[in-house]
């Protein structure tokens, strides 16, 4: 007989009630791989690149980056020119806010432009 145990998850700081981190500072890249496994994104290359463009963009500023922040990011320094603003939204189906800012580990936004 075999014994299932699911998989363990990891620990993660202190959440609103959408899941999103209360404190940014919380956030390291095992919270964001069991955040994204939470929200059923397989993290890539490319996701790291745009989260950790996320956080240095809010280590930086102390804001969030807006979507079209990331968008630029995507089309200039990741080569992806006019293909950036659809890329993004593949690589976080459900929505920049939803998905990407979650799993960056930032607070969730009252309003925000989806770029």
């Amino acid at each position: 007989m075999t014994d299932f145990r699911p998989a363990p998850t990891a620990h993660i700081p202190s959440t609103g009630d959408e899941g999103y981190l209360i404190d940014p500072a919380d956030w390291d890249e095992s919270v964001a791989r069991e955040l994204a496994r939470r929200e059923g994104v397989s993290l890539t290359p490319l996701h790291w690149e745009v989260l950790h463009f996320m956080r240095r963009f809010h280590d930086e500023h102390q804001v969030m980056a807006d979507a079209r922040f990331v968008i630029r990011f995507l089309a200039e320094d990741q080569g992806l020119g006019e293909s950036a603003r659809k890329r993004l939204f593949e690589l976080f189906p459900y929505g920049y806010v939803k998905q990407a800012c979650k799993i960056a580990g930032m607070r969730r936004p009252r309003a925000w432009s989806t770029g």
